[in-house]
């Protein structure tokens, strides 16, 4: 039952969930911020921290939030723009700062 952010937290930001994250695995690029599904422990801490509630299992995704779930694991699993190879599974964001980049979906996102 990984944890997810979705669509609320594009261009929110408030990173009250990275200050709640026990485990560290919640990454901050420049429109959103991603939870690493391989780092992720389901705690669930983050959630009740999120003031637009944008973060949710992925079984409580809507089919219109879906497309979330692969965004998130696709921003450590993928080449992202201006980085020379994928982020992977680094074991805390807080050691890289802000990354600084989003998924190309996440580039063009714009809300309905």
């Amino acid at each position: 039952m990984t944890f997810v952010i979705g669509a609320a937290c594009v261009d929110v930001m408030d990173r009250a969930c990275v200050d709640e994250c026990p485990v560290d695995c919640i990454y901050v690029g420049e429109r959103m911020a991603y939870i690493n599904p391989e780092e992720c422990i389901d705690c669930s801490a983050c959630e009740p921290v999120c003031p637009v509630e944008a973060i949710a299992t992925v079984e409580e995704l809507t089919p219109e939030e879906a497309v979330f779930a692969t965004e998130n694991a696709r921003f450590f699993t993928d080449v992202l723009p201006g980085r020379a190879e994928p982020l992977g599974t680094p074991g805390g964001a807080a050691d890289l700062g802000t990354i600084g980049v989003d998924t190309p979906f996440v580039q063009t996102y714009v809300a309905s």
